[in-house]
């Protein structure tokens, strides 16, 4: 691929320009989630950019101005079984190890909606400059499910142990004001501004050491990719256990039905017949 050449993929727009990378998720009619095909795009122009030298900065957005990622597809995880559910965890740990290794700054251009895997997208990336209208928030618990591909390894290293906990057991949604505050994203502009703004911090990076920076990045994320790793593939086993059971699929289901999930029932003490 030449500098300047958008790559022919279908979930995704790929685009190489002065020294930026831009991958932007093409999904808008489903607020730009995320399936298994749309993370093989992802990760294969990812790839592209770590390796082309002249690339300095890889930039993540989501078409549209309604939403960054929604997270996974619904319709897809309420037909997942445990060995989908598997296959699907390995093809998102290729993606954080693109994101992770990548050895060039990441900025996550948040124009939306950043909620569920969606948000644990925008945590792995090194800086997130958000739109004011954005929203942030994971959906796991909520949904029968757990966000084990980066939220509960990483997200308490942005926040804070007990706010991450709260993030993770609440599912709430958070304004771009308040993640600002308690330091989940680096900068909030109007939505009007959110490109102008993220070319402006990708030339500031570009005017400084490539290598500098690679030494930089791989550092700091040395300690922490060690956990990364290691929860990551843990978390997935048991999620994928989890996966077949009633208990998990009242999540989706409910989701797709347009009704609240009820897992009250799931705390009934459990008498042994016979």
């Amino acid at each position: 691929m030449n500098q300047h050449t958008k790559a022919p993929f279908q979930d995704i727009l790929y685009e190489k320009r002065d020294g930026i990378a831009t991958v932007t998720i093409n999904r808008p009619q489903t607020y730009n989630s995320i399936t298994q095909f749309t993370a093989e795009e992802m990760i294969a122009a990812l790839r592209d950019a770590a390796e082309d030298d002249e690339i300095g900065v890889i930039v993540l957005t989501g078409a549209g101005e309604k939403a960054f990622c929604s997270g996974g597809n619904m319709q897809a995880i309420a037909e997942r079984t445990s060995s989908h559910k598997r296959n699907h965890l390995r093809v998102m740990a290729q993606l954080a190890l693109m994101l992770r290794t990548a050895a060039k700054p990441t900025i996550a251009a948040v124009n939306g909606y950043a909620i569920g895997l969606g948000h644990e997208l925008h945590v792995m990336c090194d800086i997130t400059i958000a739109a004011d209208h954005a929203k942030f928030g994971q959906t796991g618990p909520k949904m029968g499910s757990v966000p084990v591909w980066g939220a509960t390894t990483l997200l308490h290293r942005v926040v804070g142990e007990k706010k991450a906990r709260e993030i993770l057991f609440f599912c709430r949604q958070y304004t771009a004001q308040q993640a600002l505050e308690m330091g989940l994203v680096n900068h909030v502009v109007p939505m009007s501004e959110l490109r102008a703004t993220t070319e402006e911090w990708c030339q500031e990076l570009l005017d400084k050491s490539p290598q500098s920076l690679r030494i930089a990045k791989l550092a700091f994320n040395q300690e922490s990719d060690q956990s990364l790793w290691a929860g990551m593939f843990a978390g997935a086993e048991l999620l994928s256990m989890h996966i077949d059971s009633d208990e998990f699929i009242e999540g989706p289901t409910a989701w797709l039905d347009k009704r609240k999930a009820n897992f009250r029932a799931f705390r009934k003490r459990k008498v042994r017949e016979g």
